[in-house]
């Protein structure tokens, strides 16, 4: 039968407790052998308990590293995605600042194409209506010379 060492102090304990008292001494009187076999079960159970609880406690440690690693891998990996997230976040806002960028371009280069070619357009007509003036004039001089012959 495995005893624990509780179970052999508490056994100790009962025998203690129900040996005879010597009369005005408050002494007792006890079986050297049975307080011997005592101290030997002790002495052959404590290496085992201490065994098993220091398995317990490396057990322990084990599993607590094991957690503390783990966490630091979920944590490292949360900060990872994080950076990844942000670094997309990051890209998207510059393309969409160069999209932006781009589109605003567009617009003035479309305005200075319009604007050069109403001002074109403009000279065009102007040179157009000058010839025809000039042309109008030689058309009124040359009826009017026709005329007066």
């Amino acid at each position: 039968m495995d005893m624990d060492i509780m179970e052999i102090i508490d056994m100790m304990e009962e025998s203690i407790s129900k040996a005879s008292t010597v009369p005005l001494t408050g002494k007792i009187m006890m079986d050297k052998d049975e307080l011997l076999d005592y101290i030997q079960e002790i002495r052959l159970v404590y290496p085992d308990q201490l065994k098993e609880a220091k398995w317990v406690k490396t057990e322990r440690q084990r599993i607590l590293d094991e957690a503390e690693e783990r966490a630091d891998t979920i944590k490292r990996s949360a900060e990872e995605q994080q950076e990844k997230l942000i670094d997309e976040h990051e890209i998207t806002r510059q393309a969409y600042e160069k999209a932006e960028a781009i589109k605003d371009m567009s617009e003035r280069d479309a305005r200075d194409i319009k604007m050069d070619t109403d001002r074109y357009v403009d000279e065009m007509l102007a040179d157009v209506e000058h010839r025809l003036d000039l042309l109008l004039r030689k058309v009124r001089e040359d009826r009017e010379e026709h005329m007066n012959n």
